[in-house]
């Protein structure tokens, strides 16, 4: 049976050689990316920000604000359309304006 602090060498041993390993596997990968990249011409900015769709699966928002589609000239308060009306157009629309009346 192996003694306490020849395990802990072992693990000492395992954990350097795990290092080394990540690193020389994150090398391989940089470099076939490298290499794609160079076969098809493509650039950084070709990789980022396409989403994958993998949060819009998962029913989370992408943070992303929308467009107001409807705007009270008096106070410049305005709603996208989307959820629940806000009090200021409730408010005009039981005094009898309509919903077009504030469209942008």
């Amino acid at each position: 049976m192996a003694t306490l602090q020849e395990l802990m060498a072992q693990r000492e041993a395992l954990e350097r050689q795990i290092e080394q390993t990540k690193k020389q596997e994150r090398g391989d990968a940089v470099e076939k990316v490298r290499a794609l990249m160079a076969e098809y011409g493509l650039t950084v900015a070709d990789l980022g920000n396409r989403s994958t769709g993998s949060k819009a699966k998962k029913g989370k928002s992408t943070g992303n604000k929308v467009a107001a589609k409807y705007r009270n000239a008096s106070t410049g308060e305005s709603w996208s359309g989307r959820g629940l009306q806000p009090r200021w157009l409730k408010a005009a629309l039981a005094s009898g304006r309509k919903l077009s009346d504030f469209a942008i």
